[in-house]
């Protein structure tokens, strides 16, 4: 599909209680490379596969959680344009300095109605990738280098007002909805997965009563095979599981998840289906979501840790 509008994820600051604990989890056993760290002491990270300078930016805090989900658009008219449409639907916006992120330009930053930040950004300095972009080669040892995975997937955030949330990311950013959840007896749509583009989804939403809360931070792997290799290396560094490795009935990907030493959530996803926007909606009800393997198609269950723990 032509990629116009919002293009993908572009980066997540998470909070470490722990700074150096956190950045080697996510450089030393994810496998993330360092790219950076700046003077208020934030540390950047991409996977090894991404052009973009950063993609996960960990900074010191006295709780977990997720500060920002920032958002990669075409250019500037657009990022001009779709400021001026979350203003129409009913959000103040804030302008961010070019430079208040290490290597990334200005930013547009919003408050949606689950209580999570988003940004949208145009400019961010592309490094490349180990293997070039003339003749590259087909390996290289980062992709070998803790589980490394190819790039930041999505991410899956807890909070209310999700129908407000669908409305707005599908009618003003461009999105469409791929796969939901219907809550129990009802027909309100409490578990969206939204996409951008075709993949499985680029940003995922539950209904939750706390705002702002972050479920999980997801990062691609190439094959099922890496994500065995993946339980493997949590297994040899002690990083507490939480489901997996098992498949979705949902999106249809191979998944593990665990925590990083500050308690949050991450994911580490292989395959998946893919979307269209002129496709039918998937509906999964709340049966199918336990029993119907639409969580663990292994297990058909439900995980009290998986619809609970957040940070």
């Amino acid at each position: 599909m032509a990629l116009t509008g919002v293009l993908r994820p572009g980066h997540v600051q998470l909070r470490m209680l722990d700074l150096e604990e956190g950045v080697r989890h996510y450089r030393d056993v994810l496998g993330l490379q360092e790219t950076g760290r700046d003077d208020q002491g934030r540390v950047y990270l991409k996977a090894w596969d991404e052009r973009d300078h950063s993609s996960v930016i960990l900074r010191q805090a006295d709780r977990a959680g997720m500060d920002f989900m920032g958002f990669k658009v075409l250019d500037e008219a657009t990022l001009d344009q779709l400021e001026k449409d979350v203003q129409a639907w009913g959000l103040q916006t804030e302008r961010l300095p070019a430079g208040e992120l290490m290597e990334t330009g200005e930013r547009v930053r919003f408050i949606i109605p689950s209580g999570h930040a988003i940004e949208l950004f145009v400019h961010k300095t592309m490094v490349g990738n180990p293997l070039g972009e003339v003749d590259p080669g087909s390996w290289c040892k980062e992709q070998d280098t803790g589980i490394a995975p190819l790039r930041l997937d999505h991410a899956l955030l807890y909070g209310p007002n999700v129908d407000q949330v669908l409305d707005l990311f599908t009618n003003v950013l461009g999105f469409h909805l791929a796969e939901y959840v219907n809550l129990p007896d009802t027909d309100i749509k409490g578990a969206l997965w939204l996409a951008c583009s075709n993949k499985a989804h680029d940003i995922a939403f539950v209904v939750h009563e706390e705002p702002g809360a972050l479920h999980h931070v997801s990062f691609l792997l190439e094959s099922w095979d890496r994500v065995l290799r993946a339980a493997d290396i949590m297994a040899a560094h002690k990083v507490p599981v939480d489901i997996g490795p098992t498949r979705h009935g949902i999106t249809r990907g191979g998944t593990i998840y665990a925590w990083d030493p500050s308690g949050n959530r991450f994911e580490t996803f292989q395959g998946g289906n893919y979307s269209y926007p002129d496709w039918n909606r998937i509906e999964w009800s709340w049966d199918g979501l336990g029993a119907g393997g639409g969580l663990d198609v292994a297990h058909r269950k439900l995980h009290e840790t998986f619809l609970g723990v957040v940070t």
